[in-house]
C-alpha cells in the first residue's frame, strides 16, 4: 500500500502560520497609522479654524447653548427687563461681575464701578464689538447709558484657576502634557488674532505680571482659552510711526518686556514723557512664561519644554526686532505638537513589530 507524502503537510505549516502572522502584524501597523493620519489631520483642521467662523452669527447678532437661531445683542431695555443679577463674582479697577440669569441661561453682566474709567470701560466694549471670534468672549448685549456688558458665562472661570480645575476629579484625564500644550496654543491663538485682527495691530496691554494675564482669559467647559478683559488694548499703526505704551507708570520686574522698563537708570526719575513707546513684540516676551504656566508639570511636560526651547529663546531676544512673531511661534508650538502626537504613537507600532 502506498504511503501519502505528509511531509508535505509538515513542511508547508511552519512557513504558514509565520507569514500570515506577519500579514496580521502588518494591517494592524497600517490601521494604527490610519488612525493617526486622520487624528493629526482632524486635529490641524481644528487648529485652522478661522477666526470668523461660519457658525458665528452676523454682526450684531449672538446665539450660544443650543440654540440654533442668531439673535440680536439684548438693548438697555431689554436687559433691565430680562437679566436678573444672582451675586457678585469679581471686582477690578474698571468693573464689577455678577453672575445672572437670563432666560434662564446663566450670564455674566459687567457694570463701571469707577467714572474716572468710563473711557476704559467704553474702550473695552468697542473692542469686544469689533473682534467677535472664536478667539473671544461671546457678546450678548451691553448698554452704554447704564455702562454695562453682557456676556457668555465659563463656570471654570479665569485661567488662574487652571490648576486647581485639573485637580478637580472630573478633569483629571485633562491634565495631561497633551491638552497642557493644547491650551497654550489657544493662548498664542489669541495673541495671533490680536497682533492680525480686524481693527490693525493690538497689544495686549494688561499683561505686567502672570497673575494679571491669566485674569484676562476664560477656561470654557471643552477646554479652550478666550480673551475676556480687552479694555486695554491699544493699537500699532508702524506706517503712521504710532506705537503704544501700557499705562503712564513705571513698569518693572523680569516679566515685562525690556523695552517696557524705565531705559535710563535709577539715577533718573521716572517721567511718562521721557519713556519710549514700543510695539506688539513686548506680548511675544511674555509667551514663554505664560507657556510655562500652561504645562506644569506633568509626565512628559519637560519633553515639551525641551522641544520648544529654540522658539523660547528666541521670544526672549532683548532687541524688539529679533523676536518672532506671534504667526511663528503659533506655527512652531503646532509643529512640536503633531511631532510629540507621532513620536507617542511610535512605541506601541513597534512593539507590535
Amino acid at each position: 500500500m502506498e504511503k501519502r507524502p505528509h511531509f508535505v503537510r509538515r513542511e508547508l505549516l511552519p512557513r504558514e502560520v509565520p507569514s500570515i502572522s506577519l500579514a496580521l502584524l502588518l494591517a494592524a501597523v497600517l490601521f494604527l497609522n490610519a488612525l493617526l493620519y486622520l487624528y493629526l489631520n482632524k486635529f490641524s483642521s481644528s487648529l485652522g479654524r478661522v477666526e470668523t467662523d461660519s457658525g458665528l452669527c452676523p454682526f450684531g447678532h449672538f446665539k450660544f447653548g443650543a440654540v440654533k437661531n442668531c439673535s440680536p445683542w439684548l438693548s438697555c431695555e431689554a436687559i433691565n427687563r430680562e437679566v436678573r443679577k444672582l451675586k457678585c463674582v469679581g471686582e477690578g479697577a474698571v468693573k464689577k461681575v455678577f453672575l445672572s440669569e437670563w432666560k434662564e441661561k446663566k450670564v455674566v453682566l459687567s457694570q463701571l464701578t469707577n467714572s474716572e474709567l468710563k473711557e476704559d470701560f467704553l474702550h473695552g466694549l468697542k473692542m469686544l464689538k469689533a473682534l467677535q471670534s472664536k478667539h473671544v468672549v461671546r457678546l450678548l448685549g451691553y448698554c452704554e447709558q447704564q455702562f454695562t456688558i453682557l456676556t457668555e458665562y465659563h463656570p471654570l472661570g479665569s485661567l488662574r484657576g487652571l490648576n486647581e480645575t485639573l485637580h478637580i476629579p472630573k478633569y483629571k484625564a485633562m491634565n495631561t502634557w497633551h491638552r497642557r500644550l493644547m491650551l497654550a496654543i489657544d493662548y498664542v491663538s489669541v495673541i495671533r488674532y490680536l497682533h492680525s485682527s480686524p481693527l490693525g495691530t493690538l497689544v495686549m496691554c494688561d499683561s505686567n505680571d502672570l497673575d494679571k494675564v491669566l485674569s484676562q482669559y476664560l477656561l470654557t467647559s471643552d477646554f479652550h482659552v478666550l480673551v475676556n478683559d480687552l479694555d486695554a488694548l491699544p493699537l500699532v499703526n508702524r506706517s503712521a510711526g504710532r506705537l503704544v505704551k501700557c499705562g503712564h507708570r513705571e513698569l518693572q520686574g523680569e516679566f515685562v518686556a525690556p523695552e517696557q522698563r524705565w531705559p535710563y537708570g535709577e539715577d533718573v526719575p521716572f517721567k511718562d514723557d521721557l519713556m519710549p513707546p514700543y510695539d506688539e513684540k513686548t506680548d511675544i516676551w511674555k509667551i514663554p512664561d505664560v507657556s510655562n504656566f500652561f504645562l506644569g508639570h506633568v509626565e512628559g511636560s519637560d519633553i515639551v519644554r525641551l522641544h520648544l526651547f529654540d522658539i523660547h529663546a528666541a521670544c526672549k531676544k532683548k532687541d524688539p526686532a529679533e523676536r518672532p512673531s506671534a504667526q511663528e511661534v503659533l506655527d512652531t508650538y503646532r509643529k512640536v505638537l503633531t511631532l510629540l502626537i507621532r513620536e507617542a504613537a511610535m512605541p506601541s507600532t513597534r512593539e507590535m513589530l
